[in-house]
């Protein structure tokens, strides 16, 4: 029997024997498309390509690529563990061979047949294919052409019409589709196979009839406005889904019985002493399921989203409360709840199943080595900090349950959903599932509505619209911004783009000397000159490899010749910053270790911030040291020694670093200065003394084993200097310009430590005295002791004071202070414990009702609580009131 290693290795030799070339997967995390959060299929990393805007030359390349479906059109994430068939998956991996403008549909469909029959000995007569039906709403006839190529390996009863929906793939709303072939394995007993043909049951999610392997046909690219337009030229693109093709041939009933996750799934057995069943749910959604197969749903959902938060950490994506950052967090969080409630795992687990990880699929992606112990450090911060809320987040979600059972109500109001998400960080979808658990509801609806009032409360920005792209002349653009900062060109495309009741465009041009925002670097700003007018260029965006120019109005003449110019001053700034970025990682490395990388950067023209991975606090010796290596650096005058288009083996042979978790071709830039060589696609100086000087002026925690960094070079940073020399002439003044100003400010510091001590002996001999005035003229109401004051004490005196008057008088004491010390009114309120046990007294409840007379608000336990406000007049009279809710 193969390995799942063994069969992925399989697929990527055929197609190299065929002349494809084996590419290494691109990040999970997309960070170059704004249609994009993940990678949720692997021809996303091609898009440029079959979009005509980066190598339209023909090539064939194979990979195996890490995707991920969670959120949006292609979302697996309700379905991973409870599905019927057991083989849908938030990270899962896509087997896929391309042809750019190389062999189309009969390439692809004899490729696929000879691998699956001829290498994998699949039996042709389980095999069904399926052919797109067409859709006369858009004018599109049925692939009678793929079906034709299929006919010579299979019989007409084994290809199938297949309708929009399952026949014509589209990876979002606009970009990239077009009419595609599934393959389906008909693996069910020879028995129910003579009962109902398999033709019968092709996507029908019948449990033993499934797809395994699509085919697109890439003809079409989807608009803005929803029509169609041809592609520059046609494009293969396969997915095989290789958990589904492992079960296959492993002969398994599911894919989690496979040794994808055998390893993983033991892993979870011993670290949470639950055994795994190997059970199946009884509905599609897993309704009805009893204690062992809860478990084993637990164990099924845990061992997916670990591979899913992973991946997502080691290709640079770490949780957060934003966009791709929160939709990890709430993979992580969601896994954490099944371990916490089915598992009975009440500290953080996930993290500990990372080895297991990285043994078993290390080797075919390296960043999971390089990256574990990120990914560890960071899963068991996140798993620590939502493990705090959990525990009471459910607890509230049970009240709320029970209050429903009792009102005989099926429906979770969405204001109290929203409540949980906002407050514990639940998301709309856990809450869902814990009330789906319980025979409960959710309002949709209201949680929305309480949604969107609060990003009414705290909007930023608005949506924006793009209109689609006007074509003004045919050609493709030429950046040629390396070598100069100013040329002639010409508009080839714009599109209007509106946000909140601004207009803008953004405009495409032949040739352009402007840099596209990428890679932590700001885009330029400038200015088109044409004959008659000159338009402002206020920023400069990338988009599929291309400098999209943003402008606030269109010439007269969208025609005509322009020049196009970068403002120089911002440029240089931001180049002598972007230079100083690579010097830094440099000089971490030699300071810190060669395992530190970047893992973020943003570079202007007046500042630079670089995040790295490190687990501990960068020391002042060591920023120190990280300097004057920077600053040597930039004595030299290193000058800049730049290899444009070198293939990438030779770059890595030139000792350049590759970013993390950037994408790559097959051919890269090679940035180099002495001994820091990087991959880079930015503007950098001419030689590093154009920097100046390097100063780091900030040092700090942004993530769980993420430092950052920011400086200042040039100017700024002389300036930086300049302010501290002021300083600290300023506080020489207030010295009388002591000569010695570290020994003289040691001295007022230690006059003051002892004056302060003074002053509390002082203070605390008055609070002595003030307690033994107060227990001396204590009133007795009933048979308590009341002591009842308004003193001119602060907060921290005001609690000694009644703690003193509780031990003086232990038995039977209510004590209610008002303190206005600083003109800011405070009550304390003290009970002696039995007067909680007896009377039932709580004076944190008493005190925030007397607090209402301050226009304030406390609380604390049932023996002492504190309470501040603002109106200093009803100090007397809420002391009084706390007396009075006593009841005595």
């Amino acid at each position: 029997m193969m390995t799942a290693n063994e069969i992925r290795d399989s697929y990527l030799k055929f197609f190299e024997s065929k002349g494809h070339v084996i590419v290494p997967s691109a990040p999970i995390v997309v960070k170059d498309d704004p249609t994009l959060m993940f990678t949720n299929a692997g021809m996303n990393q091609w898009k440029d390509i079959i979009l005509g805007t980066k190598d339209p030359h023909p090539c064939r390349r194979t990979d195996s690529q890490k995707c991920l479906r969670v959120s949006g059109k292609h979302n697996d994430l309700e379905e991973v563990g409870r599905d019927s068939a057991l083989s849908h998956h938030t990270m899962f991996e896509m087997l896929g061979n391309w042809s750019f403008g190389d062999y189309f549909k009969e390439g692809a469909i004899d490729y696929a047949f000879e691998y699956l029959v001829n290498v994998l000995h699949l039996d042709p007569k389980d095999l069904y294919v399926t052919v797109f039906e067409g859709d006369p709403s858009e004018n599109i006839s049925r692939d009678d052409e793929a079906a034709k190529y299929w006919e010579k390996h299979f019989p007409k009863n084994h290809i199938v019409n297949g309708n929009k929906h399952d026949n014509f793939w589209e990876m979002g709303d606009t970009g990239p589709c077009g009419p595609c072939s599934e393959i389906h394995i008909d693996f069910r007993p020879k028995e129910e196979k003579k009962k109902v043909p398999g033709e019968q049951l092709v996507n029908k999610d019948h449990p033993q009839v499934i797809e395994i392997w699509n085919i697109v046909f890439m003809q079409f690219n989807r608009k803005a406005d929803g029509s169609l337009e041809p592609l520059k030229m046609h494009v293969i693109d396969t997915g095989l889904g290789f958990e589904r093709l492992v079960r296959l041939l492993q002969g398994k009933s599911s894919n989690y019985d496979t040794d994808i996750f055998t390893p993983i799934i033991e892993e979870i057995e011993r670290l949470s002493g639950h055994k795994y069943n190997h059970t199946f749910p009884e509905g599609a959604n897993g309704e009805g399921v009893n204690a062992e197969e809860k478990v084993d749903i637990a164990i099924r959902v845990v061992a997916d989203h670990l591979r899913a938060v992973a991946f997502a950490i080691a290709d640079g994506q770490l949780p957060s409360n934003a966009k791709a950052g929160y939709v990890i967090r709430r993979i992580l969080r969601r896994a954490v709840r099944y371990a916490y409630t089915f598992l009975n795992q009440k500290e953080a687990f996930m993290y500990k199943l990372v080895p297991v990880l990285v043994a078993e699929m290390g080797s075919a992606y390296p960043e999971l080595k390089t990256q574990q112990e990120l990914i560890a450090k960071v899963m068991k911060q996140e798993e620590n900090s939502f493990l705090r809320t959990l525990d009471r987040g459910i607890s509230l979600l049970t009240v709320d349950m029970e209050e429903l059972k009792a009102a005989g109500k099926k429906e979770l109001e969405g204001e109290k959903a929203f409540r949980l998400f906002d407050t514990y960080g639940f998301p709309l979808d856990l809450t869902e599932l814990i009330c789906g658990e319980n025979g409960f509801s959710v309002d949709e609806n209201g949680f929305n509505e309480e949604m969107t009032k609060q990003k009414e409360r705290a909007r930023n920005a608005a949506a924006v619209e793009n209109s689609d792209w006007v074509s003004v002349s045919e050609g493709e653009q030429e950046f040629v911004g390396y070598d100069t900062d100013a040329c002639d060109a010409h508009i080839l495309r714009y599109r209007k783009v509106t946000q909140k009741k601004n207009v803008f465009f953004e405009v495409v041009l032949d040739q352009t000397p402007f840099y596209g925002e990428m890679g932590g670097q700001v885009g330029d700003k400038g200015k088109f000159v044409f004959a008659d007018e000159t338009i402002d260029v206020v920023d400069t965006k990338r988009e599929n490899n291309q400098s999209i120019h943003i402008i606030k109005k269109l010439p007269a003449d969208i025609t005509a010749d322009l020049r196009a110019e970068v403002d120089i001053a911002k440029r240089e700034g931001s180049a002598c910053n972007h230079t100083a970025t690579h010097l830094l990682d440099y000089a971490l490395k030699q300071v810190l270790g060669e395992q530190t990388e970047q893992r973020g950067s943003y570079v202007d023209e007046n500042v630079l911030r670089f995040d790295f991975n490190y687990f501990q606090k960068v020391s002042p010796e060591q920023i120190r040291q990280v300097e004057r290596i920077v600053n040597k650096m930039i004595r030299e005058d290193l000058p800049l020694d730049e290899h444009r288009d070198t293939p990438i083996e030779e770059a890595k042979k030139l000792g350049a670093v590759a970013l993390f978790g950037e994408k790559y071709g097959d051919k890269v830039r090679v940035v180099r200065f002495g001994p820091s060589a990087e991959f880079c696609g930015g503007i950098h100086v001419k030689s590093t003394g154009h920097i100046g000087f390097f100063k780091i002026i900030a040092e700090s925690s942004i993530a769980a084993g993420i430092r950052r960094v920011e400086a200042l070079t040039g100017e700024a940073a002389e300036e930086a200097i300049y302010a501290v020399e002021d300083t600290l002439d300023t506080i020489k003044g207030m010295f009388n310009n002591a000569k010695d100003l570290q020994k003289t400010i040691q001295k007022s510091i230690d006059e003051n430590t002892g004056l302060k001590k003074q002053v509390e002996q002082f203070q605390a001999q008055v609070v002595q005295q003030m307690c033994d005035h107060l227990v001396a003229g204590a009133n007795e109401m009933n048979g308590v002791k009341v002591v009842k004051a308004v003193v001119p004490f602060d907060a921290n005196n005001a609690k000694d004071l009644v703690f003193k008057i509780r031990e003086r008088l232990p038995e039977r004491l209510v004590c209610a202070i008002g303190s206005n010390a600083h003109d800011k009114p405070m009550i304390s309120v003290m009970f002696s414990d039995d007067m909680v046990k007896d009377r039932r007294l709580n004076a944190g409840q008493i005190v925030r009702e007397a607090a209402k007379l301050i226009k304030g608000g406390g609380g604390g336990q049932p023996h002492y609580a504190q309470a501040g406000g603002k109106d200093l007049d009803g100090l007397n009279a809420a002391v009084e009131k706390v007396v009075e809710l006593c009841d005595l």
